[in-house]
């Protein structure tokens, strides 16, 4: 992942998720073949949200895993410029693993009636099956996520011989292969579900807003609100990679997108390289976690545990908007420390201004936030909002080409009855709309610009779901495992067992585990692994099954920004021109809130909404979520400036271990420690007012400002 001569991260497209598909296409005919393999992917995966095509839910899954595998072999071959046999035998594993999916298909009856008990056509095709879905993974990932997904594989082929109580009752070869290549409980499990559904819908929702000026908008009107502030590049940096996240949610993404707009921008006004690269690094990983729309494991998340996707943002909604504020809070410590100014107004463009000119790319995103929080599915959802995008981006160029005012306005609301018309008459409406502006589109000037950028952005958003698609289908082995053989539940007592002695400890034990698989998978499986095995266990011990799960999920999160591995910061390096192992040291201080929350929300639930904890029994549930959340307030106010070493003035090192310590006995949450925690606070804030009265002038206060 590094230069060995340098040190520096090698590339962006070898830091995101290993993923070599990170550059375009081609322009020779493997790629322009390749280009509109990708968009007929897209549009059969919108046909298929959308009913035009219905086919059986286990159908739907083999074509999407099948798609996965006819892009990924040649597109990785054509990115590395293969040698002629390398590409050969991509094309050979892409078509066996289209090969499975229409085996799928034409014996889907058949192998209904003779599951269990499965011909020896079946097996052959089954572990052609499990070889394509593996090698996808190799060179997408690199090999932790095969090696792991194998180790549990051969578990269930030979867990027999291991000693009790690690051991299982054995399995035949054919009774694994059946299970895992089959049905719905291996490759073809809720995690490819998910993929095949809403995870690929929200990806082509971001893809098009993006597409359509989003990133812009976001910037700029990061710029207007907070470019003139103290430190105001950094803020930028963090609120637009926070707003980012609402229409991403994949963290490695927004550090190559909205990075190569804002790390140079604090360099230029005086943050360190390394600093730079960890602001963006914290607050794009943090992208998975803000609601609306959380990133790929949100929705797994919520079928997984059979809630409502809005309960999964209610409980996100608070601990993200205090990561981000933690994140705020360190970069203005930071400028204040090395006395770093905003920018000029006269050079910062108008929040207002580019609100009022790309308001409308709101739409789509507000109606999205409405359906998932008024209980319709993340699929119905999903659906409306790229509906609604695609008809914004289409109609936008001939409403351009209308003579008049009056006859844009009228255009737009009719335009806007017809998306309505959906809840009434269904998908038919939005098709028709739809065909009807790309014919128009034809004749309009520019017209043809907007159907490309379109055409691009179907390409686009199947390439971006590769790395996540792939994931969720060789996860699913491991979850097969779990199901075939119970071996969640050995690791799981163990947990138990150590929390019976100390919750704590099996909270730390958890933390590990997920910051450790972190290293080598992406979030997707680290928390599926994870959740599946800690989550009971948790549970078990008294921690509400939602706040267990979302522990788990902030942790794998976390894993991005660790080191040695830390794949946010490795591909914000080549943008800031810093090693990434320096850019991932920063990261942690600033994404300090993100490894105290998790804890804080286990001994408090109220911290994300969720009933039960001592605090709320004793208090009252909305008493206990104010309480917890100024006390996170507080703890993440004084961590901030022990870290950077500065509030009023620069720290000295007894207040800096003074403010480390009220800030850790008040996320202890035992006898005494809150009380302690506020004396403690209370003593460091009124020392540094004392020692640093003097200093501050009003001139000082001023030039803050």
């Amino acid at each position: 992942m590094t230069n060995t001569e340098t040190g520096q991260a090698a590339s962006p497209a070898e830091a995101e998720l290993h993923d070599h598909t990170h550059g375009e296409f081609g322009t020779d005919r493997i790629g322009r073949l390749l280009f509109w393999i990708a968009v007929v992917f897209s549009l059969y995966q919108i046909a298929t949200a959308a009913h035009v095509i219905s086919l059986p839910s286990q159908v739907v899954r083999a074509f999407h895993v099948g798609f996965l595998t006819l892009l990924v072999f040649p597109l990785v071959a054509q990115a590395r410029d293969s040698a002629p046999m390398i590409k050969g035998l991509a094309w050979a594993l892409a078509l066996a693993g289209v090969a499975v999916a229409l085996y799928q298909y034409i014996e889907y009856k058949p192998l209904l009636l003779r599951a269990g008990d499965p011909l020896p056509l079946d097996i052959v095709f089954g572990v052609v099956a499990l070889i394509t879905v593996f090698a996808a993974a190799y060179v997408l990932m690199g090999p932790a996520l095969p090696i792991i997904s194998g180790a549990f594989f051969a578990y269930c082929l030979f867990g027999q011989y291991l000693p009790s109580p690690l051991n299982h009752r054995g399995y035949d070869f054919s009774q694994v292969i059946d299970h895992m290549a089959y049905g719905t409980e291996g490759i073809y499990g809720i995690p490819i579900y998910v993929s095949a559904t809403y995870i690929f819908l929200f990806i082509l929702f971001g893809s098009f807003l993006e597409r359509a000026g989003m990133i812009k908008l976001f910037t700029d009107v990061s710029l207007g609100l907070v470019g003139h502030a103290r430190g105001g590049a950094a803020k930028v940096s963090v609120i637009s990679s926070g707003l980012m996240g609402t229409i991403s949610g994949s963290g490695v993404a927004n550090v190559v997108t909205t990075g190569q707009f804002t790390i140079p921008l604090m360099k230029r006004f005086g943050y360190r390289a390394a600093f730079a690269g960890g602001v963006e690094s914290t607050a794009s990983m943090g992208g998975q976690i803000m609601p609306p729309v959380m990133g790929a494991v949100a929705f797994i998340m919520a079928e997984t545990l059979g809630v409502e996707y809005y309960e999964v943002v209610k409980a996100a909604i608070i601990p993200a908007v205090l990561y981000f504020a933690s994140a705020f809070w360190m970069v203005h410590l930071e400028a204040g420390k090395y006395g770093l100014h905003g920018l000029p107004r006269s050079e910062l463009p108008s929040a207002r201004k580019a609100l009022k000119k790309g308001w409308y790319l709101i739409l789509p995103l507000a109606v999205l936030v409405y359906l998932l929080f008024t209980g319709y599915t993340p699929l119905f959802a999903g659906t409306i909002g790229l509906s609604l995008t695609v008809l914004l981006i289409l109609g936008g160029s001939v409403a351009l080409g209308l003579p008049g005012q009056v006859l844009r306005v009228i255009f737009w609301i009719g335009l806007g009855l017809v998306a309505a018309s959906f809840f009434r008459y269904g998908i038919t409406a939005i098709l028709a709309a739809a065909l009807v502006l790309i014919i128009a589109n034809l004749i309009v000037d520019g017209g043809r610009r907007t159907l490309i950028v379109c055409r691009d952005s179907l390409a686009e958003g199947a390439k971006t779901a590769l790395p996540v698609g792939v994931a969720c289908a060789v996860v699913g082995i491991i979850i097969g495992t779990m199901t075939l053989t119970g071996v969640a539940n050995t690791f799981g007592q163990f947990i138990v067992s150590v929390g019976e002695t100390s919750l704590f400890l099996s909270l730390v034990l958890t933390m590990i585990t997920c910051i450790v698989l972190g290293m080598g998978i992406p979030t997707i499986p680290n928390y599926i692994i994870t959740s599946s095995i800690a989550g009971p266990a948790l549970l078990a011990l008294g921690v509400p099954l939602i706040v267990s799960h979302m522990f788990v999920f902030y942790f794998g999160i976390l894993a991005d920004l660790t080191p040695p591995v830390a794949l946010a910061c490795f591909a914000a390096g080549p943008i800031a021109k810093e090693n990434g192992l320096k850019i991932s040291m920063e990261a942690i201080k600033v994404a300090a809130a993100g490894f105290v929350i998790p804890f804080m929300a286990v001994y408090t639930p109220a911290l994300m909404l969720q009933d039960g904890g001592p605090l709320a029994e004793a208090w009252g549930y909305y008493p206990a979520v104010a309480y917890i959340v100024f006390k996170a307030l507080l703890a993440i106010a004084l961590w901030g400036a022990a870290v950077i070493g500065f509030l009023r003035a620069k720290l000295a090192i007894w207040e800096r271990i003074l403010a480390a310590a009220a800030a850790f006995t008040l996320i202890a949450a035992l006898p005494v420690t809150d009380e302690l925690g506020f004396g403690l606070a209370a003593i460091f804030l009124g020392l540094h007012w004392y020692r640093t009265r003097a200093a501050h002038t009003p001139e000082e206060k001023k030039a803050d400002a």
